[in-house]
């Protein structure tokens, strides 16, 4: 992913014009390189030649529309997606988000709030992605390089989002520690983010189809009833 400097450049895939421009008004405001592209499948080939940072998607576009765009993607790529969309319901929301987005607005949207939630997740939090102490952890058939953000399962290399890689770091490094839902939403996009504290359950989800055994109980990121999560302390004995 990424520039060469501190300039993230956001690519926004939405047919409407008007709000495109706007959108890219406040981006850029913001000091972000923004590329925008109103057709879905002219959208997936700059994303795919142009690495961008983040990419703002709507879900209604001509050509490919979102949900097909992010499928598509996420076969090879772990950009971070924004999902601009009409639904409103928290259900709708959240299938959002289990398809590979990691955060989505609902129109009519503040460009302010957007802007914000782009933020939130272009922030680095060095301390989660880089704790102190060593370089590289294994725990079980799970293994995570901080150095060159590498998680392997099995030896086999899993490719997460940005989300679900903070989400791993942040569990992983003091295994058995319970992280509430809103600890775990501040650790992974900032304390700027006001969505939905079940997005986290989608994110865990998605995290734990990537790296726990098949058709197996968790074996890696334990659900405590009523609180969060935690990584199992038994693998870090």
């Amino acid at each position: 992913m990424g520039t060469p400097s501190d300039v993230a450049t956001v690519l926004v895939v939405e047919d409407d014009r008007p709000t495109a421009h706007l959108i890219e008004l406040y981006l850029r405001r913001d000091g972000h390189r923004v590329i925008v592209s109103h057709d879905g499948r002219v959208g997936l080939e700059t994303a795919v030649s142009r690495s961008p940072d983040l990419i703002i998607l709507d879900i209604m576009l001509p050509g490919l529309d979102g949900i097909e765009f992010c499928r598509k993607l996420r076969s090879h790529m772990s950009t971070p997606i924004i999902f601009l969309t009409a639904r409103s319901t928290e259900r709708d929301k959240l299938h959002g988000l289990d398809l590979g987005g990691d955060d989505y607005v609902t129109k009519p949207f503040s460009p302010n709030e957007l802007a914000a939630r782009v933020r939130a997740i272009l922030r680095r939090l060095p301390s989660v992605e880089h704790p102190s102490g060593p370089t590289r952890r294994s725990h079980g058939g799970l293994t995570i390089d901080f150095a060159t953000r590498t998680v392997l399962v099995s030896g086999r290399g899993v490719d997460l989002t940005p989300i679900e890689y903070r989400l791993l770091c942040t569990l992983i490094n003091e295994p058995g520690r319970c992280y509430t839902r809103s600890m775990l939403i501040e650790l992974a996009f900032g304390p700027d983010y006001e969505g939905l504290e079940r997005s986290i359950d989608v994110h865990v989800k998605n995290l734990r189809r990537k790296i726990e055994p098949a058709g197996a109980a968790p074996l890696y990121i334990q659900t405590v009833f009523g609180v969060g999560y935690r990584f199992n302390p038994e693998l870090a004995a």
